[in-house]
C-alpha cells in the first residue's frame, strides 16, 4: 500500500529519559486524569468535587443550607453549614491538615467510612482526590473552616500555598457560625474553558436536592450591576416528591416507593458492607425516565443499577405476559427497550464501600449492589403484580403496545432503507454535518473526510461547492480489522461514513440487520480523500480510515478512489510571498531559493487552524494540491502487514517490533 513516511530526528531513549510529575503539576499537567476531561467537562466536575463535601457534611446532620455563588469574574463558592474543614495540625500525620487536604493527593477522612468509627457512613468523597484535584487546578483558591467560635483560614495560587501559613482570629458574636467557605477560580491555564453555565449549576443543584431530601440548595449569580439573583432546590420527600414532578397528570399507575436495607460484599474475599437504596416508579405514556444515584452522585453511566433495572424489569413483565398469555402466538418476546418507552423510574442507593467506574464518579462497578437490587426488584414486582392486576395489567399492556409499535416502525425503516439504497443523495442529507457538493456528476464529484468539527469548517470555506463535499470524523474511529461485524455496524462514525460513500459494503458470511450489498455502480465520487493533521493523532485516524477501507471496500482500493491529502509541514513568509514546505527537504530549497530576504518560519497549525485561501491552495485545489494514490500494490503483503500492525496476531506484532524497531529508531537519529 502505498504510503510516504518521513522520519524526525529525536534524542536518545534511556535510564534518563524517565522523569515523574510532582506537586501542583501532577494535576495541573495531565487534568483529564482526575477530572475526566481538561475541557469545560473537567472544570465542571472540578465544582462538583467541592460541592461533594459540603454534601456529605448535610448528610451527616451538620447543617442543612448549602449555598453556591457564581461570580461573573468566573470564580465559584461554595458555602455549607458543616462542623467545618480541619485546617489545624495532625500530631499522627505529623502535618498541617490544610496541607493534607489541598496538597496531598489520596488524603482525607473518609476511607474508613465502612468501619464503626467513621465520621461519615455514606460519603460521596471517597478518594482523597477531589478537594486537593480542585485546589492544584485553580488560578486561587481561599478556604474559610468556622467551628463556631474561631475562623481559620488559607490562601493558594497556582496550586501552592501564597504563605504556607494558618491565619487564626475569634469570631465576634455577630459572626458566630460553622461551616466551610471556599472560594476559587478555576485556571484558565488548566482548563481550555473555566465558563460554566449556569445552567449546569442549576441542574446539579437540582438533583442533589432530589436525593438529599430535606436539605436546602441555594444558588446565587451575580449580575452586572453587582446585584445578586437566588434561587433554591428544595425537595422536602426527596425522590417521591420528584417523579410526582417529573409525571404531573401523565401517570398511568400511581407512583410506588419502595425501601431496600441490607449488607453483603463483592466477592468472598472482600469485606462486607451496608446497602440501603430508595425505588420509585410508574408508568406514563408520555413521559420516560430513568435516573439512577449513589451516595447522591448522579450516575450518568448507570453501571450496577441500570444493569440490575434492565434485567429486573425485562424478566418480570415477560414472565407475568406470558403466564396470563398477552403474548401471540409466536411473537418475540420484551425487550427493556419496550419498558423503557414508558417507565419512569428513580433510584437513590447509599453504601459504605463504593467502587466507582473511575473518579468522575458517572457509573459503579459492584456485583453486590447489582445482585442485590436485581433480586429485590424482581421480588417485589412479583408481588406488585399480583397485589395489584389493575395496574399490573396498565403496566403489561403499555410494554406491548411499545414493543409492537416498535416492531412495525424497525420494518417500516427496512422497507423504506431498501428503497432509497440506490439513491444517495436521499440519505447521505441526513447524515449529521455531512456537507454535499452542487454536482451530481460522479465523474467529477470528490469527498473529503476531515479529522474533526474545526477542520470541516476550515474545508467548508476553503473548497469548490460545486464539487467538493465534506464529512467530519469525530475522533478515532472503530478498529475495523479487530472488531466484528456487529460491533462495526453499531458504530455510528462508521455508519454515517458508508451511508455517504453509498455503494454498500463488502463482507464475508452472514451479518445480523438488513447491510446494502457492495455495488461499485452506486459509488457516486470520483475520489474519497482522507486529510487528516500532519501529527501524531492525524496519522491513527488516518490509519484507522484505511484499515476501515481494507476490511469493508477493498475494492475502492483496487480501484484507486482512495486518496490521502497532503498538508505542509512548514509556513515559509516573507514580505511579499509565502511558501508551503511539505518536508524538510522542501524546507531547505525553499530557504536556498529565497536567499538573504527575511522571512518567519512556523510549522503550519492543524486543519481547523488554517484560513481558506491556504486549505485552497495546499489542500483542495486539484491543480496545486499533493494527493497519494491509495493501491494495493502487493495484497498479500499488504494483508500480512495490517494484520501484524492493527489485527489479532500479537505475537507477530512483538515479533516485528523486536526485528525492525531499531531500523525506526535509526531513521529517525539520522
Amino acid at each position: 500500500m502505498a504510503t510516504n513516511t518521513n522520519s524526525a530526528k529525536t534524542t536518545g531513549y534511556g535510564d534518563q529519559s524517565i522523569s515523574s510529575l510532582k506537586g501542583a503539576d501532577r494535576v495541573r499537567k495531565r487534568p483529564a486524569v482526575i477530572f475526566g476531561s481538561d475541557g469545560l467537562e473537567g472544570c465542571e466536575h472540578s465544582y462538583f468535587e467541592i460541592l461533594s463535601n459540603a454534601v456529605d457534611e448535610a448528610r451527616e446532620g451538620h447543617g442543612n443550607i448549602i449555598t453556591t455563588t457564581l461570580y461573573k469574574d468566573k470564580s465559584i463558592k461554595v458555602d455549607d453549614r458543616g462542623r467545618g474543614v480541619p485546617l489545624g495540625y495532625n500530631k499522627k500525620e505529623e502535618q498541617w491538615n490544610w496541607y493534607l487536604i489541598y496538597c496531598e493527593l489520596y488524603a482525607g477522612g473518609k476511607y474508613d467510612n465502612n468501619g464503626k468509627s467513621s465520621a461519615y457512613e455514606f460519603s460521596l468523597g471517597l478518594n482523597g482526590l477531589g478537594a486537593c484535584a480542585t485546589q492544584y487546578s485553580s488560578e486561587f483558591m481561599e478556604v474559610y473552616s468556622y467551628d463556631g467560635s474561631t475562623e481559620r483560614h488559607i490562601s493558594f495560587k497556582k496550586g501552592n500555598p501564597v504563605t504556607g501559613e494558618l491565619e487564626e482570629r475569634p469570631l465576634e458574636r455577630r459572626e458566630k457560625r460553622t461551616g466551610t467557605v471556599i472560594h476559587w477560580r478555576p485556571d484558565k491555564d488548566v482548563f481550555t474553558d473555566i465558563n460554566i453555565p449556569v445552567e449546569h449549576i442549576r441542574e446539579v443543584l437540582r438533583r442533589q436536592a432530589v436525593v438529599n431530601a430535606g436539605i436546602s440548595f441555594v444558588l446565587l449569580v451575580e449580575e452586572d450591576d453587582k446585584s445578586f439573583s437566588e434561587e433554591k432546590y428544595f425537595y422536602e420527600n426527596g425522590i417521591s416528591d420528584y417523579i410526582r414532578e417529573l409525571v404531573g397528570d401523565s401517570a398511568k399507575t400511581e407512583p410506588v416507593l419502595w425501601h431496600l436495607e441490607t449488607q453483603g460484599r463483592d466477592s468472598d474475599d472482600r469485606p462486607e458492607y451496608r446497602l440501603i437504596s430508595d425505588f420509585s416508579f410508574c408508568i406514563s405514556n408520555t413521559v420516560s425516565a430513568l435516573e439512577y444515584y449513589h451516595n447522591s452522585s448522579f450516575l450518568e453511566h448507570g453501571g450496577s443499577p441500570d444493569r440490575a433495572v434492565k434485567s429486573a424489569f425485562t424478566f418480570a413483565i415477560d414472565k407475568y405476559l406470558k403466564a396470563n398469555g398477552k403474548y401471540n402466538k409466536n411473537e418475540a418476546k420484551i425487550t427493556f427497550a419496550d419498558v423503557a418507552d414508558c417507565l419512569v423510574y428513580i433510584s437513590s442507593s447509599f453504601s459504605t464501600v463504593t467502587s466507582y467506574e473511575n473518579q468522575t464518579k458517572k457509573a459503579i462497578t459492584n456485583s453486590f449492589i447489582y445482585e442485590a437490587m436485581n433480586e429485590f426488584l424482581r421480588k417485589n414486582l412479583e408481588i406488585f403484580f399480583t397485589e395489584h392486576p389493575i395496574e399490573a395489567d396498565i403496566m403489561a399492556s403499555q410494554v406491548l403496545v411499545n414493543k409492537r409499535s416498535r416492531e412495525t416502525a424497525e420494518n417500516t425503516r427496512i422497507d423504506i432503507k431498501k428503497k432509497l439504497s440506490g439513491k444517495v443523495d436521499n440519505v447521505i442529507n441526513r447524515v449529521e454535518k455531512f456537507v454535499n457538493c452542487r454536482s451530481k456528476d460522479p465523474n467529477i464529484r470528490e469527498l473529503y473526510i476531515v479529522e474533526g468539527d474545526s477542520a470541516l469548517g476550515s474545508c467548508k470555506m476553503g473548497r469548490s461547492a460545486e464539487f467538493q463535499a465534506i464529512i467530519p470524523v469525530r475522533g478515532k474511529t472503530l478498529n475495523c480489522l479487530k472488531a466484528d461485524y456487529d460491533r462495526i455496524f453499531k458504530s455510528d462514525i462508521i455508519m454515517d461514513l458508508l451511508k455517504v460513500i453509498g455503494c454498500g459494503v463488502e463482507i464475508k458470511g452472514k451479518v445480523k440487520g438488513n447491510i446494502v450489498p457492495f455495488d461499485l455502480n452506486a459509488l457516486s465520487w470520483s475520489k474519497i480523500i482522507i486529510c487528516t493533521d500532519a501529527d501524531e493523532d492525524g496519522f491513527q485516524i488516518r490509519t484507522l480510515l484505511l484499515t476501515m477501507f481494507y476490511r469493508l471496500l477493498p475494492t475502492l482500493i483496487e480501484e484507486q478512489r482512495v486518496f490521502i491529502a497532503e498538508t505542509p509541514l512548514f509556513e515559509i513568509t516573507t514580505k511579499d510571498k509565502t511558501y508551503f514546505a511539505f518536508d524538510e527537504f522542501e524546507k531547505t530549497d525553499i530557504l536556498k531559493e529565497i536567499g538573504n530576504k527575511k522571512y518567519t518560519l512556523q510549522r503550519s497549525k492543524g486543519l481547523g487552524e488554517n484560513d481558506p485561501d491556504m486549505m485552497w491552495e495546499t489542500t483542495m485545489n486539484p491543480e496545486t494540491r499533493r494527493l497519494i494514490a491509495v493501491t494495493p500494490t502487493d495484497p498479500h503483503k499488504t494483508e500480512e502487514i495490517f494484520d501484524t500492525l492493527l489485527g489479532d496476531n500479537i505475537a507477530a506484532r512483538k515479533q516485528f517490533i523486536a526485528t525492525h524497531g531499531k531500523e525506526y529508531m535509526k531513521d529517525i537519529d539520522a
